[in-house]
């Protein structure tokens, strides 16, 4: 007899609503307007409508925000009230003295343009995975949000459990064996390579498709190279290979011919393509010690529920089928405008919080970014790190110092002598100012840069330089030294 046996078990469901907010808030600007636009024709219950400029500092702290501008009519509990008071920002500089405020910019603009259509990258790739053997909607997600943890050189740049958290956040439950499954199928696509984890996997996988075309010697000991010597393939220590590895030289040269000829950066040829343009998510401005944002999100504002159809609806009169109609699409016009409010309301709290955390920055520029992890806007906004992940994503911001993507303004920390924290990415700068400054007959080697830094009150290890300068691509000292 089969034995039963009852279980608890503790699960979050998501609704509808939440879902829809979270698909809507890792869209980037211009993909936002052509989603609103998509439901605009689908939803006859959802319409246009124009919106003036609210500035967030000219807000009176008395205003109860009833106002006859309400953005989305009935929806009154997504106000404005989390941006209706400035900030008084606490500067890292004793001299400067300043204050936040936050205005939407919904004004009509000269903003808009006709460029040539192209697929992103994504896309292509996506398109691609949809065509192969055993690929429904589960696993499109799962693509969609594996390729949205990318770096801009198409690594993957985030663990698994980021993103589990992320598919879950849009209402799918999935595993660890689902993702490297997806993973493996995304590594084999058309440009072969991306979203693996560091260039020696990316070599392995473009080596992989070589096979069939290559001579069984020459490509198993190709691998050998990438897989026992990579460290000296990567140094160009190719007498030490040829030495350990105890074959004929022609063969050792064929091998290494191969792998030298795989593309280690395969996403470039998609960043010069035309037609792609940078829309910024926010424009902060910095006048008169005034640090001001503004949401540059014209459509989201001019998006509302229509009332016409409220008639319709208690005419005794109207056939049962089409109040079903009208009901079924009036909640899904409700759903939408407040997912795109709920989007709206979520950036404003991560700017919000960028712009406290990296004061220096946006006053005094990129050379005062201080170190910042997501868990610190997560723990200042209230919301989660994958929702902050999902902001960050794909989402730019204009300063005066130019356009910078969020992500941007996250980043480790090492100290200094004075006891303070450094951001990694300053660090990076000082190394590339180095190396492009040095004498390249006698090359700086990571001792020297080491040394440099240290004398800067930076505290960093050799291979912590070492490993800024392999992300950085800039070779090993006896690699940039002036041959002729």
């Amino acid at each position: 007899m089969a034995e039963i046996k009852l279980q608890q078990k503790q699960k979050a469901i998501l609704s509808a609503q939440q879902i829809l907010s979270s698909q809507l808030l890792q869209l980037p600007l211009l993909n936002l307007e052509q989603r609103i636009y998509d439901e605009l024709q689908e939803n006859p219950m959802l319409e246009l409508t124009a919106e003036s400029k609210d500035t967030a500092g000219d807000i009176s702290s008395d205003d109860d925000g009833s106002s006859g501008d309400d953005m989305f009519g009935t929806l009154e509990r997504f106000n404005k009230s989390s941006i209706k008071e400035p900030l008084q920002a606490n500067t890292p500089r004793d001299d400067a003295e300043g204050r936040l405020t936050f205005t939407h910019e919904s004004a009509p603009q000269e903003r808009f343009f006709q460029a040539v259509q192209h697929d992103s990258f994504d896309e292509q790739l996506l398109r691609q995975l949809a065509l192969q053997e055993g690929i429904g909607e589960r696993e499109v997600m799962i693509a969609i949000e594996i390729l949205g943890n990318l770096d801009h050189d198409g690594y993957l740049a985030e663990e698994n459990d980021v993103i589990l958290a992320g598919l879950h956040g849009n209402g799918l439950d999935a595993d660890e064996h689902e993702i490297e499954k997806i993973l493996r199928k995304i590594h084999y696509l058309d440009p072969p390579g991306i979203a693996v984890r560091d260039l020696r996997e990316r070599l392995l996988v473009q080596l992989k498709l070589r096979e069939a075309s290559s001579e069984v010697d020459i490509y198993l000991t190709a691998v050998r190279i990438l897989e026992q010597f990579y460290e000296d393939f990567l140094h160009r220590r190719y007498d030490r290979i040829l030495k350990k590895l105890d074959l004929p030289k022609d063969q050792v040269e064929e091998a290494l011919g191969i792998i030298t000829s795989l593309d280690p950066h395969p996403v470039e040829v998609f960043h010069d393509e035309g037609g792609h343009y940078i829309t910024p998510d926010f424009i902060v401005t910095y006048e008169n010690g005034e640090l001001t944002a503004m949401l540059n999100d014209r459509s989201s504002l001019s998006v509302k529920v229509s009332e016409q159809y409220q008639g319709v609806l208690k005419n005794r009169k109207t056939p049962k089928d089409e109040k079903q109609f009208i009901r079924y699409n009036l909640t899904r016009a409700n759903d939408f405008a407040a997912a795109i409010a709920i989007r709206r309301q979520t950036l404003l709290k991560v700017i919000e919080s960028l712009m406290k955390a990296q004061y220096a920055f946006f006053v005094s520029g990129p050379a005062h970014l201080v170190p910042l992890g997501m868990k610190a806007i997560a723990g200042d906004t209230g919301l989660d790190i994958s929702t902050i992940s999902r902001a960050v994503n794909g989402k730019y911001v204009q300063t005066r110092f130019g356009v910078f993507e969020l992500k941007y303004f996250f980043s480790s920390s090492l100290a200094t002598d004075d006891g303070d924290d450094m951001s990694s990415k300053i660090i990076r700068q000082y190394i590339g100012e180095m190396v492009k400054a040095e004498n390249s007959d006698k090359p700086l080697s990571d001792d020297l840069i080491t040394g440099m830094l240290k004398d800067k009150g930076i505290n960093i290890a050799r291979r912590t330089v070492a490993k800024y300068r392999e992300q950085m691509q800039i070779p090993v000292a006896r690699l940039r030294k002036k041959i002729f």
